[in-house]
């Protein structure tokens, strides 16, 4: 758990994923310092200084969860540290008061050549797609899968001559060949590929 300034409001953010992300020296996970305003409503000003700092936080992590991502940080995970709040300024028309803030956080975000593990939730025919932290759009085509072959049926999945599979539940090691930001959608896509040493299944799922 992360928690924010000395007021204790905390985030849950998966800190194994985040260890296990600097022992293989992924950079994935980055730390970034942004520069927001935040908006307190006035009824929600209190005078005393720990009030007032308790609410622009609150205030914070509600616009940062609604952010969700942008195409140059990729996903926001978690805010980590308050680092500054500046004067706040009234807006006349409603009474509101506009603070400028510095806050630290953790983002994630797929890079061209990266080594990766996800975890297959759809199997179609000519590939299948894999979760990987909160991308949920990672595309493994057949064509980049090579020596496995498409075996269709209920649990449909991908098999070579060694028996290895690639079906739903299954997490995967792979590498990253391209990504493609959704602006509508605030997302990500990635394409992904087999090809390479020490790529492919990993686990199955348990029975």
């Amino acid at each position: 758990m992360i928690k924010i300034g000395s007021v204790g409001v905390a985030v849950w953010v998966d800190l194994s994923l985040l260890a296990k992300s600097t022992r293989k020296k992924q950079t994935m996970f980055l730390k970034v310092q942004l520069h927001w305003n935040v908006i307190i409503a006035a009824e929600n000003l209190q005078p005393e200084g720990l009030m007032l700092h308790r609410a622009i936080i609150v205030r914070l992590l509600s616009d940062f969860a609604v952010k969700k991502a942008t195409k140059d940080l990729g996903y926001f995970l978690a805010v980590t540290t308050l680092e500054k709040i500046g004067e706040g300024k009234v807006r006349q028309h409603t009474g509101d008061v506009l603070f400028p803030v510095v806050f630290n956080v953790i983002t994630f975000k797929f890079f061209k050549g990266e080594i990766l593990e996800g975890v297959v939730h759809k199997v179609l025919k000519h590939g299948v797609f894999m979760r990987c932290g909160p991308i949920e759009n990672v595309y493994l085509s057949n064509l980049k899968m090579p020596d496995y072959r498409y075996v269709p049926g209920e649990n449909a999945c991908f098999m070579n001559d060694k028996m290895s599979k690639i079906g739903k539940d299954v997490t995967v090691r792979f590498s990253v060949i391209g990504t493609k930001w959704m602006e509508a959608e605030r997302e990500f896509q990635a394409l992904v590929s087999l090809e390479g040493d020490y790529l492919g299944p990993i686990s199955t799922p348990d029975i």
